[in-house]
């Protein structure tokens, strides 16, 4: 009844009976090997319909399966698809591994994706389209960061462990002994960056992976590197080990009770422990970390190193200077660390106030945290912020608008400044270049040869000293730019529970002031504006 054409398609005689009905064709379709091909009901409706002249009918066509491979846009994937057969060939293996690679695809395909792939096809209904993921990229696995591994306890975590009575109870004053080592004794080893690991995308283009960030072991005073492994930082004295910037030195500790009238001014090049507090007007100047157990009030402590107040800092407005600035003053060269703080200045790198801040002036050059844990909670009331690049606490101001200044990113300003010195610097010089360019220009017309290539020779040898000049201040403007963007992009206010209002954030040199009570938000510039995100 029925046959199979060179073009594929299935026909079927009909000159001895014609077909009762387009049903009658479709079961008998069904029970003939052709029944999988795809009906042409088009061909037999027209059949129906026209005056019944013909002899040979279209009743179907035999489609060999067809498959197609995509790559994703971003090269990460390639898709095989298969279009089921109509009764004809099913996609072999051959057939799938070279449209594979007709697409390009040489890394991250395994056989048994298109393994699945091609059952697939025989689970399906004839012109189902299957699909499956051939070949997979992978991404690369940027390396990691060098690491500064400590050997010993240094003066920091000591503090940070406090004895244990028979009782049960914690001695906060009472740390045992200083944490002290030996002359040649090996501090820290530097634990290398990694190159992390290349990946690939699925047309065989390697993805270069971004080694981890390193750093250059710093060997303070009191250390030195290791002449043996220049990985390795050794102790050059006997002393406390503390904690610098990439490293470590080796300080003289000195201890002592309280200071007072009676102790006098503290100036020591190591560091300094005071197991109670600090009297009004004392002073303890230091090139060490500075820790004081107690509480300090109305005194004066600078330090290159670290300052640790366990309770509190007290200060007040300096009567005897017509109320201009506090009585109370800590700078250190790395950070200050105190439990809470009234009246007072402090200014270091990073600045933490456990509990509460008021009325102080806060100066860091990056972090100001007002609170403990992960989400700081403590109050930052009154006084100003003078400078940070973070600052983060749960309440910023009062409900009753206690005015407040909050100064982000000032140090903007000052590379700002650079900048327009360098442009300066830069417009000089082109300025130098082009009267060198003129007077080679004229020294080419000068008939005596030995005059000319004598004068030649000078400028020459000037062009190349402004060449490399503006070379220089070309480098210094890109990386002023690029600091610029990073102290930008980076700086941020964040308040986890309410910023209240009649506050004023400066952010480089934009300003916004509140005029309402907002709830947890982050104050960022945004276009070049200080915007409040929620």
């Amino acid at each position: 009844m029925f046959k199979l054409a060179h073009n594929g398609k299935i026909l079927m005689d009909i000159a001895q009976a014609a077909p009762p009905s387009e049903g009658f064709i479709l079961d008998a379709l069904k029970q003939s090997p052709f029944a999988q091909c795809e009906v042409d009901h088009e061909s037999i409706k027209a059949y129906f319909k026209g005056d019944q002249t013909e002899k040979i009918l279209a009743v179907a066509i035999k489609h060999d399966a067809t498959f197609k491979v995509d790559v994703c846009e971003d090269k990460m994937q390639a898709i095989g698809t298969i279009t089921v057969a109509y009764g004809g060939k099913a996609t072999s293996l051959e057939e799938a591994k070279k449209a594979l690679i007709a697409a390009g695809v040489t890394r991250g395909f395994k056989n048994v994706y298109l393994e699945n792939l091609l059952k697939k096809q025989h689970l399906a209904q004839p012109g189902d389209e299957v699909s499956e993921m051939l070949a997979q990229g992978r991404m690369p696995i940027n390396g990691e960061a060098a690491t500064l591994k400590l050997h010993v306890c240094t003066l920091k975590q000591r503090l940070k462990q406090p004895k244990l009575r028979e009782d049960g109870s914690v001695d906060m004053r009472d740390f045992g002994a200083l944490a002290s080592v030996e002359k040649s004794t090996l501090l820290a080893t530097q634990i290398p960056a990694t190159n992390g690991t290349d990946g690939f995308n699925v047309l065989g283009e390697t993805l270069p992976a971004k080694p981890g960030d390193t750093f250059q072991l710093t060997a303070g005073e009191g250390t030195e590197i290791s002449s043996k492994n220049p990985l390795q930082l050794i102790a050059t004295l006997s002393g406390c080990p503390s904690e610098i910037n990439n490293g470590l030195r080796v300080d003289d500790v000195f201890t002592i009770d309280e200071v007072s009238v009676k102790s006098g001014h503290i100036e020591f090049d190591g560091s300094v422990i005071v197991s109670k507090s600090v009297a009004p007007g004392m002073k303890i100047i230091a090139k060490g970390d500075v820790t004081i157990l107690g509480s300090v009030e109305s005194a004066e402590i600078q330090t290159k190193g670290n300052i640790e107040v366990k309770q509190a800092v007290i200060g007040h407005l300096d009567h005897q200077h017509n109320d201009e600035g506090l009585t109370c003053k800590l700078v250190a060269g790395g950070d200050i660390e105190i439990s809470h703080g009234q009246y007072a200045y402090l200014e270091a790198n990073n600045i933490t106030v456990h509990k509460q801040s008021n009325h102080c002036d806060l100066k860091a050059f990056d972090s100001i945290i007002i609170g403990d844990g992960d989400k700081p909670n403590g109050k930052l009331i009154g006084g100003e912020i003078i400078d940070a690049q973070k600052v983060i606490a749960g309440e910023i101001g009062t409900s009753s608008g206690t005015k407040m200044n909050i100064f982000l990113a000032r140090s903007g300003m000052s590379l700002t400044a650079k900048t327009d010195e360098c442009v300066k610097e830069l417009s000089s010089v082109d300025e130098q270049l082009n009267t060198l360019q003129q007077a080679v220009e004229k020294a080419d017309h000068l008939k005596d040869q030995d005059k000319k290539k004598t004068i030649m020779q000078k400028i020459l040898a000037t062009q190349q000293h402004y060449c490399q000049q503006a070379e220089q201040l070309e480098k210094q403007l890109s990386e002023l730019d690029h600091h610029l963007h990073d102290l930008l992009d980076n700086t941020q206010l964040t308040v986890n529970k309410a910023l209240n209002s009649d506050v004023e954030i400066h952010i480089f040199d934009r300003v916004y002031k509140t005029q309402r009570q907002y709830p947890p938000c982050t104050a960022k510039l945004v276009d070049n504006e200080v915007k409040i995100e929620f």
